[in-house]
């Protein structure tokens, strides 16, 4: 290979990764005059590649929006991550996902290089994954759609199941979606209840955009994440569980996972009402706690009851 036809390459991959780029930084990393960067440009546009040129302050270069290349370049640890989660995709994380992903892992394994190719394959051949039994796979056509929804501040309908079987149909805002214990959910505003509600995105289907009528929007500083863990440490579970930890709220927050329960000061330490989604005797329920918060003497426990 050439170093021209190197640093042509070299260009397309920048681009590629930055999606805009200054011609000074452009230059820098060719190693290139801005002459020589400009001819480079220019032998690129010949060959059919969009790039787009824009001047003044603030000025670079850009792939046109939207353009695909043929074909995509990876470095070796991009490659190793899309095929990872290829692998993840074909062992059902996604309905119907299984196919998609094997014939792009077969277009990948195709376009690496030898050397890589063989450490990926040894990978495919070694690697187990198997199905949890926490979290359900869920439609990627659901998700893409609620996503644009919330990027575009749309409304949508859609059919819900709820935890019971029973059907309905939905009219909300979307707010947010959230990816927690392998359970898929979003945040959203329920306009037939008029209230705030979290769903569950696999339980969702037929997912329809309201042309022309916005969503009501996000409350102010609106965080899903902390709103689906407030959601899901009230939900009552097998056990109800109190516990009184000796430590600061500030820091018996950073050691107990999300969701699991309510966190209320005390005159010495804080206490926590636990509401666990699981099965488990309340001996191991305590004993599973300490194991959370460190050992028995670091833990911060004084007292675990059900």
């Amino acid at each position: 290979m050439s170093a021209q036809t190197a640093r042509l390459l070299l260009l397309l991959e920048r681009l590629q990764d930055r999606g805009h780029a200054s011609g000074d930084e452009l230059a820098s990393h060719l190693g290139v005059t801005g002459r020589t960067l400009r001819r480079h440009v220019a032998a690129l546009q010949r060959m059919g590649i969009p790039i787009e040129a824009a001047r003044g302050v603030g000025g670079g270069y850009r792939l046109r929006p939207g353009y695909r290349l043929p074909p995509l370049m990876f470095g070796e640890s991009e490659a190793v991550a899309v095929v990872l989660g290829l692998l993840e995709a074909r062992a059902g994380r996604l309905h119907g996902s299984a196919e998609p992903a094997e014939a792009a892992l077969a277009k990948i394994r195709r376009a690496l290089p030898p050397a890589l190719g063989r450490r990926v394959a040894a990978l495919e051949a070694t690697l187990r994954i198997t199905r949890s039994s926490d979290g359900e796979p869920i439609r990627g056509e659901v998700a893409l759609h609620l996503a644009e929804a919330i990027r575009r501040g749309l409304r949508v309908q859609f059919r819900y199941r709820a935890h019971d079987g029973t059907p309905s149909r939905r009219t909300i805002s979307p707010h947010g979606l959230v990816v927690h214990s392998g359970f898929w959910y979003l945040v959203a505003h329920d306009h037939d209840r008029d209230a705030p509600r979290i769903f569950r995105v696999d339980r969702i289907e037929g997912v329809r955009f309201q042309a022309g009528v916005p969503a009501t929007p996000a409350p102010p500083e609106f965080d899903p994440v902390a709103i689906l863990g407030q959601s899901l440490a009230s939900v009552p579970g097998a056990y109800r569980v109190s516990v009184v930890v000796e430590l600061p709220p500030e820091v018996a927050r950073t050691r107990l996972p999300d969701g699991i329960g309510v966190l209320t000061a005390v005159d010495r330490g804080t206490r926590k009402r636990l509401f666990p989604q699981i099965n488990r005797r309340s001996l191991t329920l305590c004993s599973w706690l300490r194991k959370i918060m460190g050992t028995a003497k670091s833990s911060g426990i004084r007292q675990c009851r059900t």
